[in-house]
């Protein structure tokens, strides 16, 4: 299914400067990519002097953050039409945009809209928590997220989302999902997408998995089976790890895809 997908969230890390230097480090330590899309997602505020640059070093950018609406009197707020051209994605609906500043349902759905009439590719992040995986609800929060993020979007759309899992339990936590527990909620994601859209959707969607990723344990998820890349928080802010994970996504493109035990 193509180029893998890696995507760095730095979240509120890093200067405009330091940034610029992880950027040109970067390059020189991942080398020329045939196999690996790679994406940073930097603070808002390096986002325009870094689109500059990266259009020489060969990565694309995302936007941890937008607003819905395309323009009006939103102090504060950055809209996805004033991304365009900026980014390529846009992170939606990440656990730290839902718990801590409560986004709901419809921020989300609209958000996914945003993206998607201003030609940004949105990456909706779903996953459940540490309680709702006690309780067995894995796969009921998967669906409804799924089902309110993705609301009014067409078949033809969906093909432009990439869906991030991201297990709350597991991010920043050092706590890892085993491979055979992330094969099974991709399967879920994808049996979800083609109940509302369609099989050709359902195999064509971009999944990618995120969670406490690291250098150790990245290549075991880039080999499970249904994962198309990985999002990566923590791990990401260390450009010598994160180009490791990078180099293990290029030399693994030859290598059959391993089903978690």
């Amino acid at each position: 299914m193509g180029k893998k997908l890696i995507i760095a969230n730095w979240k509120m890390n890093l200067t405009v400067n330091e940034a610029s230097l992880y950027v040109h480090k970067l390059d020189k330590l991942a080398g020329k990519l045939k196999h690996t899309e790679v994406v940073l997602a930097p603070t808002m505020l390096a986002l325009q002097p870094l689109n500059m640059q990266v259009q020489h070093h060969h990565f694309n950018l995302a936007a941890q953050n937008f607003y819905w609406r395309d323009r009006g009197a939103y102090t504060g707020e950055v809209s996805a039409a004033q991304l365009r051209g900026v980014v390529q994605y846009g992170l939606v609906g990440h656990s730290e945009r839902r718990h801590i500043f409560a986004e709901r349902s419809k921020d989300i759905r609209s958000k996914v809209q945003a993206a998607v009439r201003n030609n940004i590719v949105p990456v909706l992040c779903i996953g459940e928590t540490a309680q709702e995986r006690a309780d067995k609800e894995t796969s009921d929060v998967i669906r409804d997220q799924l089902v309110g993020g993705l609301a009014n979007i067409t078949s033809v759309e969906v093909g432009q989302i990439v869906i991030a899992y991201e297990p709350v339990w597991s991010i920043g936590t050092g706590k890892f999902a085993s491979p055979r527990d992330v094969e099974r909620a991709v399967k879920y994601i994808r049996r979800q997408i083609e109940h509302l859209f369609g099989k050709v959707a359902a195999e064509n969607v971009r999944v990618l998995y995120g969670g406490s990723v690291n250098l150790d344990n990245a290549m075991s998820y880039l080999q499970t089976a249904g994962v198309n890349g990985l999002l990566i928080g923590e791990s990401s802010l260390d450009v010598y790890a994160f180009a490791g994970i990078i180099k293990k996504c290029e030399d693994m493109s030859s290598l059959p895809v391993k089903r978690g035990k």
